[in-house]
């Protein structure tokens, strides 16, 4: 259903055959669990009443991300759903485990693409340009101010700059440098004020020295909060399903995810499945070449959403 811009360095036998394209965050076992779900589901029909609704979302890795687009086309409609339960892979979780967290537990996330405009020249003849390398050095550095001295410290909050190009020589100022970064909160007030902030900073910075600044901002998803009852209701099915010794308990995490615009609309869990097994080599992050499962989680993804769906809607 989604996968990323990655080239995969796992030599198995449901490896990527695409270079530069790979399944990296477990999107794959998302459908594949509800798949499984859905024919437990269906072979236990007669068994319950009621409606349970089963969502096959793509793009979750792109902004504006699928959910908003499934949401606006219907898919909380008709019928209209009392709750709504995700699952989420997670190596650092030993497979066979879930974790849980009720609240707040995902960051929003915001992109950001900063460019910085000057008077390109001769690296020997500075006084005759305007360097916009130099510019975006004091942007980069102020930028972080904004989480130091403005944010406050009980809130976390995120700004990394993960590209920057510049596209100059040892001896050749640029006329512009493009930045690349993702700002991340979970304070829908404080991330407007924070965003507001960093573009009349980086603009005054870049006009202070003789440069000018386009800060453009592309609004990702808000912040992903579990309903409470909701969650604790989940945890607890988890806990007969499983054994209380195998549900953990998560803490805030500043990654992002598409499930929040769910959870903003009605009361939502999000939680997460284990996957990680060193005797597998399936414990390495998200997002990286060698993300890898071990494939015995399917059978705890299965089996448990299935038990949640039917204990919530008989509850």
């Amino acid at each position: 259903m989604d996968a990323l811009p990655i080239f995969e360095a796992n030599d198995k036998p449901y490896a990527s055959k695409n270079p530069g394209v790979m399944h990296a965050c477990g999107h794959d076992v998302h459908s594949a669990s509800l798949l499984g779900t859905a024919y437990i589901l269906n072979n236990l029909k007669d068994s319950f009443g009621g409606t349970i609704k089963l969502i096959f979302q793509p793009a979750e890795e792109v902004l504006p991300g699928g959910a908003s687009i499934m949401i606006k086309e219907g898919v909380l409609e008709n019928p209209v759903p009392h709750h709504i339960v995700g699952q989420h892979v997670m190596p650092l979780i030993q497979s066979g485990k879930v974790g849980f967290r009720s609240g707040i537990y995902m960051a929003s996330t915001d992109e950001l693409y900063v460019t910085v405009h000057g008077k390109g020249g001769h690296g020997a003849q500075p006084h005759q340009n305007i360097d916009p390398v130099l510019i975006t050095a004091h942007i980069l550095v102020a930028l972080q101010q904004i989480v130091s001295r403005n944010a406050d410290p009980r809130l976390p909050t995120v700004l990394s700059f993960g590209k920057m190009n510049a596209n100059g020589a040892t001896n050749i100022i640029p006329n512009e440098v493009k930045l690349e970064g993702t700002f991340r909160t979970l304070n829908e007030d404080w991330r407007k004020e924070a965003l507001a902030r960093m573009k009349k900073m980086a603009e005054g910075i870049a006009e202070s020295m003789g440069g000018s600044c386009d800060f453009n901002i592309m609004h990702g998803y808000p912040f992903l909060i579990n309903e409470e009852q909701l969650t604790a209701n989940a945890r607890a099915y988890a806990e007969d399903y499983l054994g209380k010794e195998n549900v953990e308990d998560l803490d805030i995490w500043m990654a992002a995810e598409d499930f929040a615009y769910y959870s903003q609309v009605t009361n939502a869990c999000f939680y997460r499945l284990g996957t990680g097994n060193p005797a597998k080599n399936t414990t390495n992050s998200v997002h990286t070449p060698n993300f890898d499962v071990d494939e015995d989680a399917l059978k705890t993804s299965t089996g448990l959403m299935a038990y949640i769906a039917l204990k919530q809607l008989g509850n």
